[in-house]
């Protein structure tokens, strides 16, 4: 039991809360209890009007079964009534030639009052006696000799009795063309492609299903004397599909607008049918699915089950039809339309779900007020706690309605309050003195610690700035020497070979390019420890031009990313400063856009003239230049430290690009300055120069190189 407790510990804001306690045991049986039990009922009651639908259409398949065999054995009884009667009989005394029109016209009258298709006369061999007018022609035309007995037929005469009900047949086009070729007109009937029915290559289904009853005719002796075969074709019989239809779904018999529906099946073929395609076409010649299929002529089994007829959902009843030796050749349905019954089942649900919402927002109004009685007392007891450790001691109580043990224990709380303030009334003011004046000590304490840290963080800079200012100075010292004789001895060489140096000449040249590269890095190296002492010739340039050329020095950096350049170079007023330091800036402030945006973005460059805003200016202006990107843009602590030395952002920079790129601008009388960008992600550098430049800050009295230290 202890284990128990320890693995399940009540959760943080019921441990911490009596009114949430409360609350939680009148709400918690509402909140669990009740929904359960609807989900309970609304799962069986789902079940149980599943198994109603069910049943109803089981029913409904029995009724239609059994008005099916009522009219297989009217086919046989009516076939032999015809086959016993004495009209026949006597129709069949005289020669075979008269017979024929003589038997004739009894066929046809009784081929019309039992509502037959056919009725056809032949003798023991199989050969044809008479067979019954159909309607619109005339006994005298209807004489004429008939085909032979199909061999579908004669293969299934007995001398015994035959059965007391009629068969179903298959039949091929060529014997229903000699058993009865006035309904050729029905046989045929074009397949329509079905959803989710199995595959088939046929186009159309041209055999009969025929209720077929062969009976002997006999003579006073009781010997056979002819066969009489009559019957019914059931392909697009609709007077038998609709009669069936009334008799299992007669007016009124389904409820909420479901319509009742009944179909003969060749085979998985509907050969007649009240179901409709669409409007008043029937769905003769759609097929069954092919789940219905497999389960009812695969496996033989009676289908009661929910499924998709032609377009709508139905619930479905088909049970198998066999003919004489067994064999599955069709299929009988009925069913009725499904969603009349499922949206009365929403509605019978949303109908409970309704009156067990009422039922429980009435008990959890009434359980909360009932809970709010006992936990109201000991809130405001708890606030007034609260109120006084905020230091509000006037906070009370004060009456409460409740007079239990409650509302005493809150009277004596107040009772209790009233003491201690007046008790520590005076040790709070004493409190408060001494806190006002260990504040003041305080705060006098964190501002000299605060100024020596700036202090000791001035002296590391200038640490470092000296220790890189003697590193660069040394090497200088060092490489500037072998490079003068280098170069010395270059010269040297050029004069000495005169014209002998031709063929080596792009050699020369490029030992020429190399020291000369060697200097610009030792250049370089000064200008990190010592920048305003390398301050370069100034020049009048041509600012949109100056950055196009730089565009082309990082054209390599830029080809391996997914960056696209937008210019906007509108400046037209001259600046001046030296040529390869202004480059300098611009080519650092670009890289540093590109590797602000990894992925791809924007890169806008813009140039314009600018002039000094304010009445009193000391020069004419100049031109600008803006480096915008679509980056991350810049945080708080980056837009304070940007132009610091040895501040960066990235793991392999050392923070001194920026700070350089500042003292070359400020060393002609020009501002860098960043900020975010106003209209999207990214950042933005503003480069301003000067037309006339102030006069650099310090200028190296030689031409541009370090000479030995």
């Amino acid at each position: 039991m202890g284990r128990l407790v320890t693995l399940w510990r009540t959760p943080r804001w019921l441990a911490s809360s009596v009114r949430n306690k409360l609350l939680a045991m009148a709400l918690l049986p509402l909140l669990v209890a009740f929904p359960l039990m609807a989900l309970a009922l609304a799962l069986w009651s789902n079940a149980a009007y599943d198994r109603l639908l069910i049943t109803k259409v089981r029913s409904d398949l029995a009724v239609a079964h059994g008005y099916f065999e009522q009219v297989l054995g009217e086919v046989a009884s009516g076939t032999r009534g015809v086959a016993e009667s004495q009209a026949l009989y006597a129709a069949l005394r005289p020669t075979r030639a008269v017979a024929r029109s003589a038997a004739a016209e009894p066929l046809a009258t009784a081929r019309a009052q039992l509502g037959l298709d056919f009725l056809v006369l032949y003798d023991l061999q199989g050969r044809p006696l008479a067979r019954a007018a159909p309607p619109g022609l005339s006994s005298s035309e209807s004489a004429e000799p008939a085909p032979a007995m199909p061999p579908a037929i004669r293969a299934s005469l007995q001398t015994a009795d035959q059965p007391a009900r009629g068969r179903l047949l298959q039949l091929e086009p060529d014997a229903l063309a000699a058993l009865a070729p006035h309904l050729m007109s029905r046989l045929r009937i074009a397949l329509v492609p079905t959803l989710n029915a199995a595959p088939d290559t046929r186009e159309a289904e041209n055999r009969a299903l025929v209720v077929l009853s062969t009976r002997p005719v006999k003579d006073a002796s009781g010997q056979t004397i002819a066969w009489l075969t009559g019957g019914l074709l059931l392909n697009q019989n609709l007077d038998f599909i609709d009669h069936i239809n009334r008799i299992v779904y007669p007016e009124g018999a389904l409820p909420f607008g479901s319509q009742g529906t009944a179909t003969l099946f060749m085979d998985d073929v509907r050969i007649t049918t009240n179901v409709r395609l669409f409007q008043d076409q029937r769905a003769i010649g759609t097929r069954v699915s092919q789940a219905v299929r497999d389960a009812v002529l695969g496996d033989g089994n009676t289908w009661l089950d929910r499924a998709f007829v032609v377009n709508d959902w139905y619930v479905s009843a088909y049970e198998p039809l066999q003919d004489a030796s067994g064999a599955r050749i069709g299929m009988l349905y009925v069913g009725f339309t499904e969603a009349p019954f499922r949206l009365v089942r929403y509605a019978m649900m949303a109908t409970m779900g309704l009156i067990f919402l009422l039922v429980m927002a009435l008990s959890a109004v009434l359980s909360v007020r009932w809970a709010r009685s006992i936990f109201q007392p000991v809130q405001r007891m708890n606030r007034t706690m609260q109120l006084v450790e905020d230091g509000q001691n006037g906070a009370r109580v004060g009456e409460l309605q409740a007079r239990d043990e409650l509302g005493a224990l809150a009277g004596h709380l107040d009772e209790l309050l009233d003491v201690i303030d007046d008790k520590t009334a005076a040790l709070q003011r004493w409190g408060a003195e001494l806190d006002h004046k260990v504040a003041e000590r305080t705060r006098e304490l964190e501002m000299s610690n605060a100024s020596l840290q700036m202090a000791q963080q001035q002296l590391v800079k200038s640490e470092k700035l000296a220790a890189i200012g003697q590193l660069t100075a040394s090497i200088a010292h060092e490489i500037n020497n072998p490079i003068a004789v280098m170069q010395g001895n270059l010269d040297l060489m050029r004069e000495t070979l005169g014209a002998h140096a031709l063929p080596v000449r792009g050699e020369l040249e490029l030992l020429d390019g190399q020291v000369e590269r060697m200097r610009l890095i030792v250049t370089q190296l000064l200008q990190y420890a010592r920048p305003t002492e390398y301050a370069g010739y100034v020049e009048s340039l041509d600012l949109s031009r100056t950055v196009n050329d730089c565009l082309v020095l990082v054209g390599h950096l830029l080809s391996q990313t997914c960056i696209e350049v937008q210019r906007d170079l509108r400046g037209t007023r001259r600046v001046g400063c030296n040529r390869q330091e202004l480059q300098q800036v611009i080519i650092n402030l670009l890289i540093n856009a590109i590797q602000a945006m990894p992925q791809g973005g924007v890169l806008r460059l813009v140039t314009q003239d600018w002039m000094p805003e304010g009445p009193r200016t000391v020069h004419a202006g100049g031109a600008l230049l803006r480096v915008e990107d679509s980056g991350h843009g810049l945080g708080a602590e980056a837009q304070e430290r940007l132009f610091r030395p040895f501040f960066t952002t990235k793991n392999d920079g050392n923070g001194l690009g920026l700070w350089i790129s500042q003292g070359l601008v400020e060393r002609y009388g020009g501002s860098i300055s960043a900020a975010n960008r106003s209209d999207g992600p990214g950042a933005v550098f503003t480069v301003r120069l000067l037309t006339e430049p102030l006069a650099p800050a310090a200028t190296s009295t030689n031409d541009g190189r370090p000479g030995a230290q």
